[in-house]
């Protein structure tokens, strides 16, 4: 007979995901076990194999969950009735509030992709390749005529958008709402502007 699943077992999971982020972000994946795992969830270790066969499988499953809810977040952002300035003011500001309180996801991603399988890696590499492609084509429509005239910028203009916000992250990870309205806009004036609109 089949064993039933617990009615908060997608709880549990979630509890499980976010408790071995935190390990994985101070300890480093490769240094981390599943009894570390285990006791930092307050669950046994033969309790935490129930969820997953393997500290690889956490570590999937917790860059899975984040980067495509983060994908889904961003690039299902209604931006209909905005002008391209607006739009891009409307997805940074985005960004830097989904990156509020999933600092440890954030810090795992950085180093922890390269870790897992090639094809795994394919599909995570695929949700962050989906966020920058939407974000691009909104840099893109601030000034078709630059980017047209050498395609080279926009990739530059792109990744420095969000090299910025990652510095925030790094930097300011504790930071609120309103604090990361302030420097998405900055970062917004930024890109459109350049220093003497900020």
């Amino acid at each position: 007979m089949a064993r039933t699943i617990a009615k908060d077992h997608d709880q549990k999971r979630a509890q499980i995901l976010k408790s071995a982020a935190r390990v994985f972000a101070r300890e480093g994946f490769d240094r981390a076990s599943m009894t570390q795992l285990a006791r930092e969830c307050g669950i046994s270790k033969a309790n935490i194999y129930h969820y997953y066969d393997s500290k690889d499988a956490i570590l999937f499953d917790i860059l899975d969950t984040y980067l495509s809810d983060l994908r889904d977040l961003i690039c299902g952002i209604d931006l209909e009735g905005l002008t391209p300035e607006e739009r891009l003011h409307r997805v940074v500001a985005a960004i830097l509030l989904a990156y509020e309180g999933v600092d440890d996801e954030h810090r795992v991603q950085t180093s922890g992709i390269a870790a897992l399988p090639a094809e795994q890696q394919r599909l995570l590499r695929g949700y962050q390749r989906d966020m920058v492609g939407f974000v691009s084509d909104i840099i893109r429509d601030n000034a078709p005529e630059v980017f047209e005239a050498d395609p080279g910028k926009l990739r530059s203009a792109t990744m420095s958008v969000f090299g910025m916000l990652n510095w925030y992250y790094m930097w300011n990870a504790g930071a609120g709402s309103e604090a990361r309205q302030d420097y998405a806009r900055l970062v917004s004036n930024l890109t459109l502007h350049g220093v003497q609109k900020i």
